[in-house]
């Protein structure tokens, strides 16, 4: 029986089968153009990707623990090895060999087990290059194309040297030369005979053949590869039987010795291989936003501020932004990069406390209060979702009204609470998500700081005050440049408006105000000087302390805490372990960064007025300056609390002199009359 299929069918399977045949081959097509300029990259040499400090110095390499040489330096033993062991036709081949692929299977087959691979020494560069691990048939098809536009692209000899400089080759270590060292403390150019068959013995389980871990297998591996050596006739029988006889010395284990600023060079690191994977052709230049200066200075203040505070496994996280491109000049991660590598600035969230707070009073101003609006019923604060729930101060009396400014001053817990209940939690929630703080929650005690944020990003938010209301993103590199001098990619400056210029000038003064009488003033005490505003917080039972800090030019934050969330200590408040540590780091920065006053924008009207009653001021008030926003009611009436000024005063004393002197005189006459 035939099944019928009308013409409309086959012409459409048709039309789809032709799309499809043109659309790989386009993606072929583009993929070979792909590799094939960094194929021509690699040209050049051995070398590797350089990242550069923001003034524009080399600063660290791509693979710290890999030592490229030539392969001039590398013992004529040590490439033989290789060559025997792992793809003795290399110079016959053009990159793929079929048969040496079915000679393996075969061998392998009789042996029970893996003892020679099947891919060549071009394949395993392809996929050390630019694919992964995966054993797959795409992935495995790609390889050999990949071989083959190798092979046509660079000589064998170019070839074999990048391959033995990128090799893994166990205990974290890349290439022959930075194995010998560690292995031999010798070059790759001195190793002897024997070493050298077991380096070369490594490449096909650097894991499981590790000589620092298990010697005996190692050596036997390395028996094997002198005897691969004799077949293809590298050596003699009677250089064969000498290494045998040999036992390599190696060297103990070295932990490798952790590398200054390790978690600022991680991060960079980790930007540059989310666009371009984990390695790329030599002499590329990637320039980063870190200040070295800065940097030195961001770990000497967390090493220096916890050694004062003498808790073992305590931790702390630095972050140093410029607001108004969210260059990221500094960061510290951790106590340790030896201990840990976990950076504890990018990738932990914790509660941030009262350092949230400002999110909070930021949405207020946006929605139609000034700084001298009055927060009234602080005593009776609770929720209707949990009437049992009352924000309470510790150890304070709580006042029943406050302005703002006042409120944030003192960090009042009752006032911030009161304020996101005044406002609504989606207004906050709102301006938080604009400033990069996500998936907080809607909670009462959202304003208190219960939601979880990072430290990097509760920075970033904190960038939008000294920054005109426009939030940074952070941004650690700025260009990727070829050996050629092309660039590959760059990152502009980006930032996003999240509240007013008026409304973040007015934040700011309001942080000033903390730093200069409030819960921050012990970064004044600690000798820090100039224009600065910042924010403290402190978790439940002094899990973690929080300090947020800014100069019109530089903003910082510090995290302290355990990795497992535990009491700091008793009455560890952020001012006393969080701002020493910013105090420190910005006093050592203001020789790089020195603070300058904050530029007030236009709509700004600046008024004095009484401190204490908040309106127009007469002889006896205490006055300081308010910041005013054009939709703000601005006071107009005289303090009612302090004493009438000195000329009404006089005014009063010259009338009731005059009336006094009036009554005499009159007396005087009428007397005489």
């Amino acid at each position: 029986m035939t099944l019928f299929r009308p013409r409309w069918f086959w012409r459409t399977l048709a039309y789809l089968t032709l799309v499809a045949v043109l659309v790989s081959g386009g993606l072929f097509a583009w993929a070979t153009f792909r590799y094939s300029q960094f194929i021509d990259s690699l040209t050049h040499g051995v070398g590797d990707t350089t990242f550069l400090a923001s003034d524009g110095t080399e600063w660290f390499r791509l693979d710290e623990a890999r030592h490229d040489v030539p392969l001039a330096s590398i013992s004529p033993d040590l490439q033989h090895a290789v060559l025997a062991v792992e793809d003795h036709r290399f110079f016959s081949h053009p990159g793929i060999d079929p048969i040496g692929f079915v000679r393996a299977a075969v061998q392998d087959l009789r042996s029970g087990g893996r003892v020679q691979g099947g891919s060549t020494i071009t394949q395993q560069l392809a996929r050390t290059l630019f694919l992964s691990n995966a054993r797959t048939f795409g992935r495995k098809a790609r390889e050999a194309a990949i071989a083959v536009l190798l092979e046509s692209r660079l000589t064998k000899s170019q070839i074999l040297e990048l391959y033995l400089n990128r090799v893994y080759l166990s205990a974290g270590v890349y290439g022959v030369q930075a194995l010998a060292e560690n292995l031999f403390h010798k070059t790759a150019g001195d190793v002897t005979l024997d070493e050298a068959a077991m380096i070369a013995g490594l490449i096909r389980a650097p894991s499981a053949l590790s000589p620092w871990a298990n010697y005996d297998k190692a050596l036997e591996r390395s028996h094997l590869v002198l005897a691969r050596m004799r077949d293809e006739g590298f050596i003699t029988a009677a250089q064969e039987e000498s290494a045998r006889r040999q036992r390599p010395a190696i060297q103990p284990y070295r932990v490798a010795r952790a590398s200054p600023s390790g978690w600022a060079k991680d991060y960079a690191r980790q930007q540059f291989r989310e666009v371009f994977g984990g390695d790329h052709p030599p002499e590329w230049k990637v320039q980063t936003t870190f200040d070295r200066r800065l940097q030195a200075s961001a770990e000497e203040a967390v090493t220096g501020g916890l050694a004062r505070l003498g808790r073992p496994s305590l931790e702390a996280a630095l972050v140093a932004l410029d607001p108004r491109t969210g260059d990221v000049l500094a960061m510290v991660g951790g106590s340790d990069y030896a201990r840990s590598t976990f950076n504890r600035a990018v990738r932990s969230r914790r509660q941030p406390g009262s350092a949230f707070k400002p999110m909070v009073y930021a949405s207020a101003l946006m929605h139609g209060y000034s700084p001298i609006s009055m927060l009234k019923g602080l005593t009776h604060v609770t929720s209707t979702a949990d009437p049992d729930w009352q924000p309470t101060n510790s150890g304070e009396a709580q006042p029943e009204e406050m302005t703002l400014r006042d409120a944030l001053t003192e960090s009042n817990n009752a006032a911030a609470a009161s304020l996101q209940q005044a406002i609504g939690s989606a207004v906050v929630l709102k301006v938080a998500s604009d400033a990069g703080l996500h998936h907080l929650p809607d909670v009462p005690s959202l304003a208190l700081g219960t939601g979880e944020v990072s430290l990097l990003d509760l920075t970033a938010a904190y960038a939008m005050f000294p920054n005109g209301g426009q939030l940074p993103a952070p941004r650690p590199l700025v260009s990727v440049v070829d050996d050629r001098g092309g660039t590959v990619m760059s990152w502009e400056a980006s930032v996003t408006p999240v509240i007013s210029e008026t409304v973040a000038y007015q934040m700011v003064t309001m942080l000033r105000d903390v730093v200069d009488r409030g819960t921050g003033r012990a970064a004044r005490a600690s000798g820090v000087r100039g224009p600065i505003a910042g924010k403290t917080g402190t978790t439940n039972d002094y899990h973690d302390a929080w300090f947020v800090g800014f100069s019109n030019d530089l903003v910082v934050g510090v995290w302290v805490g355990f990795d497992e969330p535990a009491p700091i200590d008793r009455e560890a408040y952020a001012s006393r372990i969080a701002v020493p540590i910013w105090a420190d780091f910005m006093k050592r920065a203001a020789t790089v960064r020195p603070a300058a006053e904050f530029p007030m924008p236009r709509g700004i009207t600046r008024v004095s007025l009484c401190q204490v009653s908040h309106e127009l001021p007469v002889d006896g008030c205490p006055v300081y300056d308010e910041y005013f926003k054009p939709e703000d009611t601005v006071p107009t009436a005289k303090c009612h609390i302090h004493q009438i000024s000195f000329e009404d005063r006089a005014v009063q004393a010259i009338g009731g002199f005059l009336k006094e002197l009036g009554g005499k005189l009159k007396d005087l006459f009428g007397a005489h009359r």
